[in-house]
């Protein structure tokens, strides 16, 4: 079954940076903001990662953890946080299981090559646990303004 607005967001747990695990289940009544990202330091997803970040207090008044998920190491996460001072949390899906759960390991095209990647999304994730909103094939400019206004307004 697709995941769709509504329904229960599939757990997970997986490393983390800085040596932890990060589950789902943790976090159990703070809302989740969780973003998939394709790689560590590329243009977008570092300037996604910053945006995040710069508004980290703003996310932790609304009762919300941000998390980024790629299918880098931890030890990539670590390196990334600390090359950019970076305030979100990093979860390492290698086995690619929660990438494939939330529907987001999909068919890319560049340059007529086609590959299988990660699509760029976002994923607002209530207090029970329930998704209140998709953000599928995400444009980073603006993006984590927007879903700060959602989670405001949650």
């Amino acid at each position: 079954m697709p995941i769709s607005i509504g329904s229960k967001a599939p757990g997970f747990s997986l490393p983390g940076n800085g040596d932890t695990t990060i589950s789902l289940s943790d976090f159990a009544g703070k809302n989740v903001v969780l973003y998939f990202y394709p790689k560590d330091d590329t243009p977008g997803c570092t300037t996604e990662a910053k945006d995040f970040t710069a508004l980290a207090d703003a996310f932790a008044a609304a009762n919300t953890v941000v998390i980024g998920m790629s299918k880098d190491t931890a030890a990539k996460h670590d390196k990334f946080i600390n090359k950019h001072s970076l305030s979100v949390l990093l979860a390492s899906d290698e086995d690619g299981a929660a990438v494939e759960a939330y529907g987001v390991w999909v068919e890319k095209n560049m340059y007529g090559r086609k590959y299988m990647g990660i699509q760029r999304a976002t994923f607002l994730i209530d207090s029970a646990g329930t998704i209140q909103d998709i953000w599928p094939k995400v444009k980073v400019k603006g993006h984590a303004d927007a879903v700060l206004k959602r989670v405001q307004n949650l």
